[in-house]
């Protein structure tokens, strides 16, 4: 009796035991998972906390940038002046008004951060694992791998006129920019005139600053003192720094700089020019690394961005001599995510995660007015709750003769979109000031909505009225993007290929293959990419009824399919023609411009259903401006209310096998259609920047591509696909319908590519960087890709339009046992999920020794964290498209949580097996590579990642089909009329 109670009290504390720690563990996952609800909508910035009022922060009117822009904002420069006079009628204001309204505009856009300088600090300390850090690439440290005379060649940032790189450390023992001694001032930097936010140690040991901060040397950074640097920072840091041999323990002493309580003395702030000014198409710069302000423009989009390189600080190309061999960057999975951008392209949700990789072009913002006019057709949004606190054009005296764009009463916005699924459908000024945001804006209330760049919080929408109430920096940013509308009226022009220098040559002098071109595009093109577009027939219900002012809502997919139904008859074709054909000149519209191609936005502005589309699914499915996310109050009810499209066909990312995803509705499954204004010079194409995008590695590799010898990471090629060997052929890249005579890449025209290879010889110890050499640029001849200049982008143009209309020119995935209609993102090497002990919560860190002995295949000695290795050739999306919560409208069921049980089991499995083992000495050894790969892929780890796959869509430049089955005739005209664009 004595044994059976002890073993019944036994029994009895062990199930209490197991209930309390059942319930320990329920509240910890649940104080994980859920917001602070205390904070939200009771944080304030620290403009507001140091006393500070919107009105307070006044929009800079200094025509410093005035060169810029193609010089529209000049008195007397006679395109300009024209585009003035235009707006000033439209607007109902003076010439001058209209002119000092765009330089504010210019200049918002060009420096004004918003206060993000506090966010970008946050996240190099504590949300990037150290792989990111703003000031190191701002910097010129010789042992980096870039430097200001490498930084647009190998980083594609633009260099800021009148800097000259550092040869020496400031007084902080940083590499930064010089300014010129024989430069102006910068004006925005003047503390007196634009007193900065005096806040902790600013106006004590360290300068308030101006509330634009100081130039750091590249376009859209900006530096403000760190209002955390007081004297004993300022003494933490002298120290560190000399832990360095040469006081520069920042660049070198890893136990110095990895720290999350790092505190420097500057923070970088961000400007909306970081990711959108570029070289001027039409007047590209003679010097790559050393630009002009005249050479400059606001709006094409940084096209030449590598993220992989930006995002990823401790960076370097391959070695010159050796190129088949990883640089240590790439034995970091966090690079490898940043890998999967290719340059021009961002995923702009990496930190307000929805759980889906998804590299997009950067915008380019070209002819704002041709944009609004397809609007009032059929861009009408239904806006509720929040939505209605986004301001309006009306909002405002300087565009309030724009107000037939919104109806209060109804809550109606006619509206353009910005985002490539078309969710920002709030009025344009509405999405505007939402980019602030998203580039760390208020980020004391953004960042309780969700957790950085992992996610694994529920995600709770960010209100506008909490920002109006809470945030000086976000109501003066609303107050300042009505000029910057204005600004983009009046300067964002297209960019002529006949303007440019030796464009000419590239230009069909053929009338009768123009004629063609002109047919070809009204027939195959134009219903998705003109705002031309010709009344449809009453009895066809396109435009009245459910579909009355576009059918936005939960009718669209009706409505739509209704459009293209018409599109596709005669009767479209006919009066289409008749559009491209036109021969009238409007009043303002140049005499040697193509009058149909004049105020043409070149974009229907339809959202467009990617089942139709066929191209990758994880753009169109983005779900961030879903109701209850993140930018619910930017997106319009109706978006939230879109059907969803048909069933897509996937593929398998080992196997290739074809599957059916059917994704959901409420806003996902569409695509706005892209702009082809200035098409000649914004290739690659696709949203994801794929097609056109050679994977070349890191601009070092000694090898010929074109041959096929290699592949794009520097093995020995395989194009065996077993039986489906020629399947996805793309072994030849020309084509008599794109390419034409080779010798018009060499006959006179400014290619540029000769000045950006200078002065490499004088780094001592800047490791890596190499001009581009012959082999490289195979199949470009002898130009550069990655380069501004007209023969450079003509190269590109021609060989992505080529496989846009060739599609078995593509390049394929050489991985998949079945293959695939294109290729998925792989990693380049074997690769490790790693964090420095320093970037670990402290929690973690105090318990260091115990996780090293509980788990030695994770924790290490020295208390990093590695996981891995991954093996070569691992599909990213695999792994980072994971979705640990599901959406609002799905529910967090039995079945997610046992998906998510499996799979943290087979996770630990693996990541157990694989050991942890991650110098970069194991990780170069084929040893490393067969026991990654056999310990990945001999596990049910794929399965168990693809069940909890937000989107199983891993081929990432199929699709777009639409022209391909033209003849080479049509192509070619087609082509020769896209140029004129």
């Amino acid at each position: 009796m004595q044994i059976t109670s002890i073993l019944k009290k036994t029994f009895l504390a062990f199930i209490i035991l197991l209930l309390v720690l059942i319930t320990v563990v329920i509240l910890a996952v649940r104080a994980w998972v859920l917001p602070d609800y205390s904070k939200i909508g009771n944080m304030k910035d620290e403009a507001l906390l140091a006393g500070r009022t919107a009105e307070s922060f006044v929009a800079a009117m200094d025509p410093y940038f005035i060169e810029m822009d193609k010089g529209a904002l000049k008195p007397g420069d006679e395109e300009g002046e024209k585009a003035l006079e235009r707006w000033a009628k439209a607007l109902n204001l003076t010439i001058e008004q209209v002119r000092e309204s765009a330089i504010k505009g210019q200049n918002t856009w060009l420096v004004w951060t918003g206060g993000n300088d506090r966010f970008w600090d946050d996240m190099a300390n504590k949300y990037s694992f150290g792989s990111f850090d703003l000031l190191k690439t701002l910097s010129s440290h010789p042992g980096q791998g870039y430097s200001r005379d490498t930084r647009g060649s190998f980083l594609g940032l633009v260099n800021e006129p009148c800097f000259e790189k550092a040869t020496e450390p400031d007084e902080y023992g940083l590499w930064l920019d010089k300014r010129m001694k024989d430069c102006p001032e910068d004006p925005f930097a003047d503390e007196d005139r634009y007193p900065g936010v005096e806040i902790g140690a600013r106006g004590k040991n360290i300068p308030v600053g101006s509330y634009y901060g100081k130039p750091s040397g590249v376009i859209g950074l900006r530096l403000f003192p760190n209002p955390d640097f007081d004297e004993a920072a300022a003494k933490k840091w002298e120290k560190g720094q000399q832990s360095g041999e040469r006081n520069d323990g920042y660049y070198t002493n890893p136990e110095f700089y990895k720290d999350r309580n790092l505190v420097r003395p500057y923070r970088v702030g961000m400007s909306c020019a970081f990711c959108h000014v570029s070289p001027n198409p039409v007047n590209p710069p003679k010097d790559r690394e050393n630009p002009k302000w005249s050479e400059l423009n606001s709006n094409p989009g940084a096209q030449y961005f590598w993220v992989n390189r930006i995002f990823f600080w401790d960076t370097s190309p391959r070695d010159y001599n050796d190129p088949t061999q990883p640089a240590r960057n790439e034995y970091n999975f966090i690079y490898q995510l940043f890998h999967t951008n290719p340059p021009g392209s961002l995923d702009t949700s990496f930190v307000s995660t929805d759980y889906i990789n998804n590299p997009r072009t950067m915008n380019a913002v070209y002819s704002l007015g041709a944009r609004l006019e397809p609007t009032l057709r059929w861009g009408t949004e239904q806006l509720e709750g929040g939505e209605l606190d986004n301001k309006q054009l009306n909002d405002y005296p300087q565009t309030e003769a724009l107000g037939a764009f919104w109806n209060e009463s109804t809550g109606k916005v006619k509206t353009a979109r910005v985002l490539k699924d078309g969710s920002d459908s709030v009025g344009v000024l509405g999405a505007l000031n939402r980019v602030y945001l998203n580039i760390g804006l208020f980020s004391e209330e953004w960042l309780t909505h969700f957790y950085p760049v992992i996610g694994t919080k529920e995600i709770t929408p960010i209100k506008i009225a909490d920002a109006q109430k809470n945030s000086s920096y976000w109501n003066a940013t609303t107050d300042q993007t009505a000029d910057m509308g204005i600004f983009f009226l009046v300067t964002a022009s297209p960019d002529d290929l006949k303007d440019a220098p030796g464009g000419e040559v590239y230009m069909e002098k053929d009338p009768n293959t123009l004629q063609l071109g002109k047919i070809v595009f009204a027939d195959n093109c134009a219903a998705c990419h003109s705002s031309k577009i010709p009344p449809a027939p009453p009895e066809s219900g396109i435009d009245t009824g459910d579909c009355a002012d576009g059918g936005n809502g939960p009718n669209y997919r009706m409505c739509w399919d209704r459009y293209w139904e018409w599109v596709q008859t005669d009767d479209f074709k006919t009066k289409m023609r008749g559009y491209v054909l036109e021969t009238e000149h409007k009043e303002h519209c140049s005499k040697d411009k193509d009058p149909f191609l004049c105020d043409n936005f070149l974009s229907s502005e339809r959202r467009v259903p990617v089942d139709l589309l066929q191209t990758n699914a994880c753009g169109p499915i983005a779900t961030n401006g879903l109701a209850g996310d993140i930018w619910d109050n930017f997106t319009s009810s109706s978006y939230k209310q879109l059907p969803p499209v048909k069933e897509l066909t996937v593929h398998h990312p080992v196997s290739g096998g074809a599957s059916a995803f059917q994704p959901l509705g409420n806003g996902r499954g569409y695509t706005r259609p892209a702009s082809l204004i200035s098409l000649w010079s914004t290739a690659p194409f696709l949203l994801n920047n794929s097609v056109g995008h050679i994977e070349y590695y890191d601009n070092s590799a000694m090898i010929d591509y074109s041959a096929g010898k290699y592949d794009e990471y520097g093995h020995e090629a395989s194009h065996d696909y077993g039986e489906h060997a020629g399947e996805y052929d793309q072994s030849n890249d020309k084509s008599d319908a794109s390419y034409g005579d080779e010798q018009d890449y060499a006959e006179g025209q400014y290619d540029g590519h000769h000045d950006y290879n200078h002065g490499y010889e004088q780094y001592e110890y800047n490791k890596g960087y190499r001009p581009y050499n012959d082999h490289y640029r195979q199949a470009y001849g002898d130009l550069d890709p990655y380069n501004p200049g007209v023969a450079n982008r003509m190269a590109v143009f021609h060989d992505s339009i080529n496989k846009m209309l060739n599609p078995e020119l593509r390049r394929v995935d050489p991985v998949t046992q079945n293959a695939v209609p294109g290729y998925m993102y792989r990693t380049t090497a074997v690769s490790c999920l790693s964090v420095a002990a320093g970037y670990l919560p402290d929690v973690v860190k105090r318990f260091s020794g115990v996780l090293h002995w509980l788990a030695p295949w994770a924790f290490q000695a020295n208390g990093d964290l590695n996981i891995g290795p991954f093996p070569e050739g691992m599909p990213v999306n695999l792994l980072v498209n994971t979705q640990f919560i599901p959406d609002h409208d799905e529910p967090m069921g039995l079945e997610h949580l046992l998906k998510l049980a499996r799979l943290g089991g087979e996770i630990l499995g693996v990541a157990k097996q694989l050991g942890g083992q991650c110098s970069p000495e194991y990780l170069a050894t084929n040893e490393a590579r067969a026991h990654a790969e056999s310990v990945f892929y001999g596990s049910n780890l794929v399965d168990a990642l693809l069940d909890l796959n937000k989107c199983p869509d891993f081929v990432v430049n199929r699709g777009h089909y639409f022209g391909t089955d033209l003849s080479q005739e049509e192509k070619a005209a087609l082509i020769a009329y896209l140029k004129t664009f």
